[in-house]
């Protein structure tokens, strides 16, 4: 088993970067197989950014994937650009693609709002960098969320075209990666229709990694709810979706399903569930900004880390990109 997976390298983390991502990723380390991480800060230039703001925010996330548990003596974590095969495949892969794959695909329709003449390429054919990223390193798995399978639905759709199109095997079609332990699609403190997200004003919207315990356990405490108890199943929380955001980050961050959490907490108002959920963030989350400070505080040991990272991965990225050129006769 070989696992790839990106994330995008952003600053301000929060809860849900923690709960819906590098939490799951920490699991996979005890899985057989290799593990591959990256940073995916090509695909943070396909819309509008701050050169400086990147750079930092790359090292911030690897901080904290790092602090969260991401070992490099088992897993390989680097960033995107500093393997330039990661381009290259992408452009010998966008000559199989069809304009038709694309424009269905629903996140550059989100991404891309109204005015999708302003938009660019780079948004566009975004997917087929995704594509590229995990079948430079043969992946067998890739860890997914809801909003990712199609993505991965269009790199098995590349690999299929591009190998038929040489007739040859050179890329393996990625299959999605359910594994196990804690994944959670985190939705905002205030509104839970939307997702948590540093770009929502209301900073008690959401839990970030640097706050205190007393900031987790105020924000935690003045969450938006209902003055219903807990149900005894998830039934009775369909209608409820800030109760259900709430339940299921205590799924998340004990390490239980959500269905243990009601069995628990029954009965009971949020009166009693929120100290609840507060001490449990604080036990989950004040080592990790402990041990992320730690890393924010010396940049020559991130760098360290990344440059080791990235020349494994060009070496082992380098055999399926010489291939695929020799496939369509463009090496001797």
């Amino acid at each position: 088993m070989r696992i790839v997976s990106g994330i995008q390298p952003t600053g301000d983390l929060h809860l849900g970067n923690l709960l819906g991502a590098i939490l799951r990723w920490t699991t996979m380390q005890d899985d057989e197989g290799e593990r591959f991480f990256f940073l995916a800060d090509l695909h943070a230039i396909t819309v509008d950014h701050e050169p400086a703001q990147l750079r930092r925010n790359v090292r911030e996330m690897a901080a904290a994937l790092l602090a969260s548990g991401i070992d490099p003596e088992r897993s390989t974590l680097f960033a995107q650009s500093d393997v330039p095969a990661h381009a290259e495949l992408q452009w010998l892969l966008a000559c199989t693609a069809r304009m038709g794959w694309l424009s269905r695909m629903t996140q550059f329709k989100a991404k891309s709002g109204k005015n999708r003449e302003k938009a660019s390429v780079g948004l566009f054919t975004y997917p087929v960098l995704q594509a590229a990223d995990v079948m430079l390193y043969q992946a067998t798995h890739v860890p997914v969320g809801e909003d990712q399978k199609q993505h991965i639905e269009l790199a098995r759709d590349i690999a299929d075209s591009f190998n038929h199109r040489v007739d040859d095997e050179v890329f393996a079609a990625p299959a999605p990666y359910i594994g196990t332990g804690r994944a959670a699609r985190v939705m905002s403190l205030r509104d839970a229709s939307n997702k948590m997200s540093k770009s929502d004003p209301s900073d008690m919207s959401r839990i970030n990694l640097s706050d205190d315990d007393d900031a987790i356990r105020t924000k935690i405490k003045k969450a938006r709810t209902d003055p219903e108890p807990l149900p005894e199943t998830l039934e009775g929380l369909e209608e409820r979706a800030e109760a259900r955001n709430l339940v299921g980050i205590m799924a998340a961050v004990t390490n239980r399903s959500e269905e243990e959490v009601l069995s628990e907490f029954a009965g009971q108002g949020f009166g009693a569930f929120k100290p609840a959920l507060g001490d449990a963030l604080v036990s989950l989350l004040a080592p990790i900004r402990a041990r992320l400070e730690e890393y924010r505080a010396d940049d020559k040991r991130l760098d360290a880390i990344l440059d080791e990272g990235a020349e494994k991965a060009r070496q082992t990225a380098q055999p399926t990109l010489d291939k695929a050129y020799a496939a369509l006769g463009l090496r001797r």
